[in-house]
């Protein structure tokens, strides 16, 4: 493709954004300003320099509208529900009541303790979605238990960060409520199309571990004093495991069979994690006003980079930026499988930089309607972007999972040892992206069999 003038400024203003991230500043405000000072730019260069680049502060202002679309969107209604039900249940108690039931039932296998954290991590990623709150939970209760039964610590540091993470993918996710708004496909289609997918990863944490621990007995050892497995244990088991997973199947199930749309069953979540609280003993009125005060401030964080990422992705897509990916997606001589397998690429080393909100926010929708041009089934290929950036959280040099370990680990445990942790994991990641690739029945078959087709 000829490139023009506007393309080379939009390329500026990205790489502007790669570099100035790292200065640490609100990516909210930095997209904002980079959008007015890029619109500067182009006015005064226009003005002096006798270009034309088709953007000045008329255009510009078309960012009030397009805010204003966001806000009164009824989809991201749902964002601050499912965050105010995973911080509710975060407070319940419920992880580690299941942490203690799950540590005698699993104990007397070897890497047991660690396939406790996958099941627990999975039970917090279908109910909770908060993946600081997964994470710093599941080292606070598990690391140490691990560390005590002689548990290489890599492994202990791996596999919470990435069991942690999964509560991006595993519905109901606030990553799939955003990708879903963003490049206007149904947000039920991909829950729906997610369950394998998260599942599939969880299962193959759990064939590594029982790998691991047989290759490498020392790496993850059966406890010594792990008492037998009794009925009584069991029954302590599904009294701990029942009442989450009867809330996650009301929020699913509602989505699912079509009773209710993910924003009303948002509301059905955020009501039965309270009440699901309050019958434990774990809710109060100070314990209230916290967890609002806290889904208050999250919501507040996600509708800031919503307001910066259109104001970027409207001054981008006015230097045509999107004319730009699209022309170099186009020309590449791979196919439509190899446009695809780019683009995942492209998104697994942005997520070594950008966190997943700016690369949904800002990426997603410039690639996304080149890719149904081509045919692909935009369900299909949403999801695996998802997993894909899902590894955003457990690589540096901005992996926020791995910051969140290190800040609760205990003592002796260095961001080394994280690092070194989390590597199996990545590939283990990276082969759950190419089964879903030559597999597209994990993803398609289950919205295919709610709507009968």
């Amino acid at each position: 493709m000829e490139f023009e003038a506007g393309h080379y400024m939009a390329m500026a203003m990205f790489l502007s954004f790669i570099v100035l991230i790292f200065t640490g500043y609100p990516v909210a405000w930095l997209m904002g300003g980079l959008a007015m000072i890029f619109t500067a730019v182009a006015v005064f260069s226009d003005a002096y320099l006798d270009t034309f680049f088709g953007v000045d502060w008329g255009y510009t202002s078309i960012l009030v509208t397009r805010i204003y679309a966001v806000m009164s969107n009824w989809v991201l209604v749902a964002l601050p529900m499912f965050v105010f039900m995973g911080i509710m249940l975060d407070r319940s108690g419920i992880a580690e009541d299941l942490m203690s039931d799950l540590t005698k039932l699993f104990g007397r296998v070897r890497g047991g303790l660690a396939i406790t954290v996958v099941f627990i991590g999975i039970l917090l990623a279908a109910s909770t979605g908060i993946i600081g709150a997964a994470v710093v939970l599941l080292a606070i209760l598990g690391v140490p238990l691990m560390l005590k039964h002689r548990y290489d610590p890599r492994l202990a540091c791996g596999v919470v960060c990435a069991t942690g993470s999964l509560g991006i993918l595993i519905p109901p996710s606030i990553m799939l409520v955003m990708m879903g708004d963003q490049i206007r496909i149904s947000v039920g289609d991909l829950f729906m199309g997610a369950v394998f997918p998260g599942l599939l990863l969880g299962a193959l944490y759990t064939l590594y571990i029982l790998g691991l621990s047989w290759v490498s007995p020392g790496a993850a050892p059966a406890p010594e004093d792990a008492e037998p497995v009794s009925w009584n244990i069991v029954k302590n088991v599904l009294r701990s495991a029942i009442p989450p997973a009867t809330l996650i199947i009301a929020v699913l199930g509602s989505i699912f069979f079509g009773i209710a749309t993910p924003t009303e069953a948002s509301g059905v979540g955020a009501l039965g994690a309270t009440l699901l609280a309050l019958a434990r003993g774990r809710l109060s009125l100070r314990g209230l006003h916290g967890v609002v005060q806290q889904a208050t401030k999250t919501t507040a964080y996600i509708f800031a980079l919503f307001v910066g990422a259109t104001a970027f992705s409207l001054v981008l897509r006015g230097f045509g930026g999107d004319e730009l990916i699209e022309g170099v997606l186009i020309g590449l001589p791979f196919g439509k499988d190899g446009v695809v397998v780019v683009v995942l690429v492209a998104a697994f080393f942005l997520g070594f930089f950008l966190d997943w909100i700016e690369i949904t926010l800002i990426i997603l929708p410039l690639i996304a309607p080149v890719v149904s041009d081509l045919g692909v089934d935009l369900v299909w290929f949403t999801v695996m972007f998802a997993v894909c950036l899902q590894t955003s959280f457990i690589t540096p040099p901005v992996g926020f999972a791995l910051f969140y370990m290190k800040g609760v680990a205990p003592e002796g445990v260095d961001i080394t040892t994280v690092y070194k942790g989390v590597v199996p994991f990545v590939f283990l990641q990276m082969i759950g992206v190419a089964a879903i690739f030559f597999l597209p029945k994990l993803v398609t078959w289950l919205p295919q069999v709610a709507y009968g087709n």
